[in-house]
């Protein structure tokens, strides 16, 4: 089999392991207690599978699904911000203001802690590649999908092997993010920290197996907003979503009778105009820049000028979260199949140490911090940024869910206009994607200090809002 076909049967394939993975999800006690999504479980099958283990896939199915990854990304970050309300500034900074200065210092935070470990351990005693302490928050905050997107990115400054170690840190964030989750929110509960969730109540049997038996607790999964004698609905808001794509990969690499009237233009006049320049074309070093931020961007740009035009009242959020759900799962199944294990074996003692010292730093910050820095539902909004920092926005939701299942809190929509903000920047924004180029120029104890200078100033920021509490009281006041 060759070209669309084999795609096509490689793709029908993964299927076969998502499916696999939600029957075990849903049969096996360990995967429910710890609350293990069916992508992960469908990806270790076909690894185990592959080529390390049975070695029983052909190698054309794995040329397909190591690509896979790299382009759903790009999915996935076009639909975040389409069929969003956008609100203004003022707004976003007084009801996010205080959970976006707490994720940003745990974001810029990973950094820190990771390039100060790899430039005072893991450079002397490993030689490993300056830019390795970037693989923890591109695979904690960025996930699988993010990793996928740097893979070019770390071939280009000569760390090939980054790509299969932020693979397999997204993994373990997952894994971190869910069974810590789980165990802290158990512990919450017991010592009266949860405003909705006691220990009577417990978390419902339908979220531990993941199959909804009771018509009562079931969902609508979207809403047509489109007439399907016109057009399929779901056609129309993943035609919505290629539009945003395109318009990332048009901000990638330029419009290209323009490219010749920036040559030998001012830096500054460039960055001023990448829409048309491209974001290629500004510097050499940005030759090999991902293309998934700028997605995130276009979909910014198609739900600006949607709302402009009045087109924006038929989009679905439900819709654009399905396309998001459905790209997301089977790049994880594709990822972690084709991860390369060899790499990691390698790498393992060096990468071992970063997960210890990333793990203690979020863990650190939700017990800690959270309470000193998040004045109104702490314990709400600190298991959701927990959740995100080491799992994705996902994961996060999924810990929301379980200890605020109505919204009865601020903390969905605080966290979602926290998101608007951040998202740009990290966790697979703009800074996440330039991270391996700045360290390469700046070097580590450069990029330590500035890593360190984003913490402060949001701390500081918090402060001056009136946000930080030196002595909190952890439990619920009613």
């Amino acid at each position: 089999m060759e070209g669309l076909i084999s795609v096509f049967f490689s793709i029908c394939i993964l299927c076969l392991f998502l499916i696999a993975g939600k029957i075990l999800r849903a049969k096996l006690k360990l995967f429910q207690t710890i609350f293990l999504p069916a992508s992960i479980i469908g990806g270790f099958i076909g690894l185990t599978a592959g080529p390390f283990v049975f070695d029983i896939i052909p190698e054309t199915l794995l040329i397909s699904w190591r690509q896979l990854p790299g382009i759903l990304i790009n999915i996935v970050f076009a639909t975040l911000f389409l069929g969003v309300f956008i609100p203004g500034v003022r707004t976003l900074w007084r009801t996010g203001g205080s959970q976006l200065c707490y994720g940003m210092i745990i974001g810029s935070g990973q950094y820190f802690i990771a390039m100060l470990v790899t430039a005072l351990l893991l450079i002397p005693l490993f030689n490993v590649h300056p830019a390795f302490g970037t693989i923890l928050e591109i695979g904690f905050a960025g996930g699988h999908g993010t990793a996928a997107g740097m893979e070019e990115v770390f071939a280009g400054i000569g760390f090939p092997e980054g790509a299969a170690l932020a693979y397999m840190s997204a993994t373990v964030g997952i894994i971190v993010a869910v069974v810590g989750g789980i165990i802290y929110i158990n512990v919450a509960i017991r010592k009266g920290y949860s405003r909705n969730i006691d220990a009577s109540k417990g978390i419902p049997e339908f979220k531990k197996s993941g199959l909804i038996k009771n018509e009562s607790d079931r969902q609508t999964i979207s809403t047509s907003t489109v007439a399907g004698e016109s057009i399929e609905p779901l056609a129309f808001h993943f035609a919505i979503v290629g539009i945003s794509v395109l318009v990332g990969w048009l901000f990638l690499n330029g419009i290209g009778p323009m490219h010749s009237f920036f040559e030998g233009k001012p830096g500054i006049v460039k960055v001023l105009m990448f829409p048309f320049a491209g974001v290629k074309n500004l510097h050499p070093a940005l030759e090999g820049f991902p293309l998934f931020p700028l997605a995130m961007m276009g979909g910014m740009v198609v739900q600006l000028i949607s709302k402009v035009i009045k087109v924006d009242q038929y989009y679905d959020k439900k819709s654009f979260d399905r396309i998001l759900g459905v790209s997301l799962d089977f790049l994880v199944v594709a990822a972690i199949s084709t991860l390369r294990l060899d790499l990691f074996f390698e790498n393992l003692w060096p990468f071992l140490i970063l997960m210890v010292f990333g793990v203690a730093w979020i863990y650190i910050c939700l017990v800690f911090l959270a309470p000193r820095m998040l004045p109104v539902n702490w314990f709400e909004k600190g298991i959701t940024e927990y959740g995100m920092q080491t799992g994705v926005t996902a994961v996060g939701l999924l810990l929301l869910r379980l200890v605020d299942p109505e919204y009865k809190t601020d903390t969905a929509q605080a966290f979602g206009f926290k998101q608007m903000l951040y998202e740009p920047f990290f966790g697979g924004g703009f800074l996440t994607a330039t991270a391996p180029f700045i360290i390469v120029s700046l070097g580590a104890w450069g990029s330590i200090f500035s890593a360190g200078g984003i913490m402060i100033l949001f701390f500081l920021l918090s402060w001056a809002n009136g946000w930080v509490r030196f002595k909190p009281d952890r439990r619920v006041i009613a």
